[in-house]
């Protein structure tokens, strides 16, 4: 059994709120690849690689019975570096930090699927997938 149990009403709550800030500007929100050394929450991206950028649907996601599913993705049809995508930022439409998630292929549970992680200078990033799944759920 979970630690913590939450009501559905409460975890689409706070799924729509990353939903609403993603969505918060005037265009749509991004998602941003970077390689490895992810840094702290939030934090100032450093020394990590920016391999891609791709375009938040708007609306970004729906919410229900506790799981937000992204809607399609824009895919990224020029990948700015070769590198293995490690992790992902999803910002606002005016790159206001919203989270951080992690990228995996199918089966590794991570948020953001996709079909391969290594991506090619001036290559098509496509992402398959993205859901977060809130506390009980």
């Amino acid at each position: 059994m979970a630690d913590i149990g939450l009501s559905t009403t409460l975890r689409n709550g706070r799924l729509q709120k990353i939903i609403d800030d993603l969505d918060a500007a005037a265009t749509p929100g991004k998602i941003r690849l970077y390689s490895t050394a992810r840094p702290a929450t939030g934090a100032a991206i450093t020394t990590q690689t920016l391999i891609g950028t791709l375009i938040l649907s708007d609306p970004c996601a729906t919410v229900a019975d506790g799981v937000l599913t992204f809607a399609a993705f824009t895919e990224d049809a020029s990948a700015d570096a070769t590198a293995t995508i490690d992790w992902a930022r999803g910002v606002d439409g005016d790159n206001n930090f919203v989270l951080d998630m992690g990228c995996g292929v199918a089966g590794s549970g991570k948020t953001l699927i996709f079909n391969t992680l290594s991506a090619q200078e001036g290559g098509v990033i496509q992402i398959l997938s993205g859901a977060l799944t809130e506390g009980n759920a």
